[in-house]
């Protein structure tokens, strides 16, 4: 069967137009789910049958799951960038919590990649804020890290937050003794 030349033009401008939407309907979930523009390299969400393996770090003896990891090229080179995803609105300021979590999926992502990612990514529910991987940073995980190891040795550990939510749901809570706030 031959086509007709306006018929033909027709279909092939019709798929032209189907394939531009698709390429725009890409970029958009794209921008929206606060991944950068690059190629998921990793990636251990809830939607995953098996999660993926996670990283590790002998030499500084710490093991992660960041959510995604993504190869993104900026400023003329190739990075891998680590995101972390919360469901949860956006705070006021990132929780500490959430920037050191962060912070070692980066010194993670350094050991393993041999590069240091110049950033890190957490995603709220309404929100991406791009955290800098800084020396900074970079000593505030490795002495909270040895901060942690050194509490497992230690007999007893006292608690350390004064946020009585946290409390209610916690799973040491019945090892708090008179600690528990709530």
């Amino acid at each position: 069967m031959i086509l007709s030349l306006p018929f033909a033009l027709a279909l092939a401008l019709l798929l032209a137009l189907l394939g531009g939407l698709l390429l725009w309907l890409g970029r958009r979930q794209r921008q929206s789910s606060g991944l950068p523009a690059g190629t998921v390299l990793y990636q251990d969400t809830e939607e995953m049958e098996a999660p993926e393996r996670p990283l590790h770090s002998r030499r500084y003896g710490l093991v992660g799951r960041p959510d995604y990891l993504v190869r993104t090229r900026e400023r003329g080179r190739n990075y891998v960038v680590p995101v972390e995803v919360k469901s949860r609105a956006r705070p006021a300021r990132p929780y500490d919590s959430h920037i050191l979590q962060l912070g070692a999926y980066c010194l993670l992502v350094e050991d393993n990649f041999d590069a240091a990612p110049p950033y890190g990514l957490l995603r709220y529910a309404d929100a991406t804020l791009q955290i800098p991987y800084t020396d900074e940073l970079r000593g505030r995980v490795l002495d909270t890290a040895a901060e942690i190891r050194q509490a497992r040795r230690a007999a007893e550990v006292g608690r350390s937050h004064s946020e009585p939510r946290r409390c209610v749901s916690c799973g040491y809570r019945s090892a708090c003794g008179g600690e528990a706030l709530a």
